[in-house]
């Protein structure tokens, strides 16, 4: 059975490392999953985003831990944080007419 990577990454210049999230080419293309799962952290913050509560994720998704879906939330953030936005010349900013 392949384990895959755990993940390791940086929130607000703190290295951290999770052994809930992992990476493995072999599952879903290579997406960041819950450990021994399926579930992929784009579905986890999705339906966060759409209103679902932790107790709602927990009852849809027996498989997986409240440890598991703030471990997904913290690498959300982890991922956005590094996000560089470049704005090309003669273009206005999102929003702006």
């Amino acid at each position: 059975m392949r384990t895959g990577l755990a993940v390791r990454y940086h929130l607000n210049g703190t290295q951290m490392t999770t052994e809930r999230i992992v990476i493995d080419p072999a599952i879903m293309l290579g997406k960041p999953v819950i450990r021994g799962t399926r579930i992929t952290v784009e579905l986890i913050l999705r339906k966060l985003a759409e209103g679902s509560s932790e107790n709602h994720l927990l009852e849809d998704y027996p498989h997986i831990t409240r440890g598991d879906i703030r471990a997904a939330v913290a690498y959300g953030a982890a991922s956005v944080a590094h996000e560089e936005v470049v704005l090309l010349p003669g273009e206005p900013p999102a929003g702006k007419p």
